[in-house]
């Protein structure tokens, strides 16, 4: 009887970690390149009571076993990086990535982060950087002086702007697009930015539009790819199943009271 009460137990924990999950994807539902988790689990050791294949007489054997389930345990959180929509702002440092690949940015630390947020912005000194003040690297820096209304972004990452005195455009940079074995193992640390990680795999640097790697468009920014309609089911279903485990421990507890009160 007390297995049942904590086998519900696990499950009403495990439900509370699937909650957050959804939680979070709906809180970051309007973060510009926010990719939305899902909650995995996986079921709890097992007690064997009798194993399949036991002889029970000289010429059969027990086709199934008996054993008794412990709960469930959370087993990861999946990051899904499916594209997300894009969205036309119009604004000149404005860069969304279609199809695989992250910015690089580097953090005040010295190392480097890893964001499919290119809402970037341009610093007193010409150069992207994001709204916390990382540096977008390789480093781009737009000439003094410099037209903003002229500044361009190719799909494949060259950028070129229009200087005083000049009447063609001069390329300024070549942006570069990262990509990982495993982009599902990076590990998120705030900020829209991730950290690589032994299960990601060493970056892989690329131009845009090239060998794999997405391709950049300029004034536009991916938005996040959480659907509320799905998040909302999920977290029907979540609560329910919650509830469910709950009146399996009322249950069991009604059956403790049962048993206390055959001998009055």
């Amino acid at each position: 009887m007390v297995q049942s009460l904590w086998s519900a137990a696990s499950g009403m924990i495990g439900q509370q970690a699937n909650i957050d999950t959804i939680s979070n994807n709906l809180a970051n539902v309007n973060t510009t390149g926010f990719k939305k988790t899902r909650a995995d689990f996986e079921d709890l050791i097992y007690q064997t009571e009798r194993v399949a294949g036991t002889p029970a007489t000289e010429d059969t054997v027990v086709p199934v076993p008996i054993q008794m389930g412990h709960g469930v345990k959370l087993a990861d959180t999946q990051r899904d990086f499916v594209q997300g929509s894009l969205e036309n702002t119009g604004n000149i440092s404005d860069i969304a990535i279609s199809g695989d690949g992250f910015f690089r940015v580097m953090t005040y630390d010295g190392s480097y982060g890893y964001t499919r947020d290119g809402s970037f912005k341009i610093d007193s000194n010409g150069q992207f950087v994001t709204a916390n003040g990382y540096r977008l690297m390789p480093g781009l820096t737009l000439p003094q002086g410099f037209i903003p209304d002229t500044l361009a972004i190719s799909q494949d990452g060259r950028v070129s702007v229009k200087v005083p005195g000049r009447d063609t455009p001069i390329q300024v940079g070549q942006l570069e697009l990262y990509r990982f074995p495993n982009p599902e193992g990076l590990s998120a640390v705030g900020d829209n930015l991730f950290k690589l990680t032994n299960a990601s795999g060493n970056p892989i640097a690329g131009q845009p539009g090239y060998n794999g790697m997405g391709q950049t468009i300029h004034k536009f920014l991916e938005m996040s790819n959480v659907s509320v309609v799905r998040e909302m089911v999920n977290m029907i279903v979540a609560q329910r199943a919650y509830e469910f485990n709950s009146k399996a421990i009322q249950t069991s507890d009604n059956m403790l009271g049962t048993a206390t009160q055959l001998k009055r």
